[in-house]
């Protein structure tokens, strides 16, 4: 009885955590998937040291809880952009995207996209309506962004914006996929954290970074869908 109740309550809090939809549950109350270990305290402490980064008058956070054809890092550059129209130089703001739930693939390196059929799992074509195969964020390609002239993640990083991407999705989505794939879900969650992009963040869960930001003066912002 005691392990039924622990269990539930795991697949509870998963699912409250990632703000999944009823097509996603099926993937959090899968006994395979129900034992989402809490991070340690050191891991922890180092997520929370990263928000020092949080410079500047201006400081916003943008839930990207879903991939929204690339907005959760579309809004991101809009605000730099604006900002500088307005007179706000770089190094006085600061936007921050946290990357959650459905929209995980956004931080990870080309090498996860081409290992792991992301593309098709997540929903993200490309202009012909292939699932993509790279990520098409970083450093966007022709035709990737609704405008040219978007700046993907690699150089709102070297503007000092900032990004981060839940641990809770992440080990509950390899596992569905390392179950896909007949792998080792240890293996592919291991591959996947170390598959995400330089400077990006790794935090306990998505909803704690929103959290942590607005205790650093960022206002919330939901870029998803």
């Amino acid at each position: 009885m005691k392990t039924t109740i622990n269990n539930s309550r795991r697949q509870f809090l998963g699912a409250l955590a990632l703000g999944a939809t009823a097509s996603s549950l099926s993937v959090l109350t899968n006994p395979m998937y129900a034992d989402v270990p809490i991070p340690d305290s050191s891991k922890i402490n180092m997520a929370d040291n990263w928000f020092k980064n949080i410079k500047g008058k201006h400081r916003i956070v943008y839930d990207g809880s879903t991939p929204h054809n690339g907005f959760p890092v579309i809004w991101n550059w809009a605000f730099y952009l604006s900002n500088n129209e307005t007179g706000t130089l770089d190094d006085d703001m600061t936007a921050m995207t946290v990357l959650r739930h459905e929209a995980i693939p956004i931080a990870y390196e080309d090498r996860l996209w081409e290992k792991y059929p992301l593309g098709e799992v997540f929903h993200m074509h490309d202009k012909n309506d292939q699932p993509y195969k790279r990520n098409p964020f970083y450093e966007p390609q022709e035709g990737d962004f609704p405008l040219p002239q978007i700046e993907g993640i690699k150089r709102m990083q070297e503007r000092g914006a900032l990004f981060c991407v839940c641990d809770l999705a992440t080990k509950v989505y390899s596992n569905a996929v390392a179950g896909q794939m007949n792998l080792d879900p240890k293996e592919v969650y291991e591959d996947w954290v170390s598959g995400i992009i330089p400077g990006i963040q790794l935090v306990p869960s998505g909803v704690w970074a929103l959290g942590r930001a607005q205790e650093h003066g960022c206002g919330y912002i939901f870029a998803g869908k």
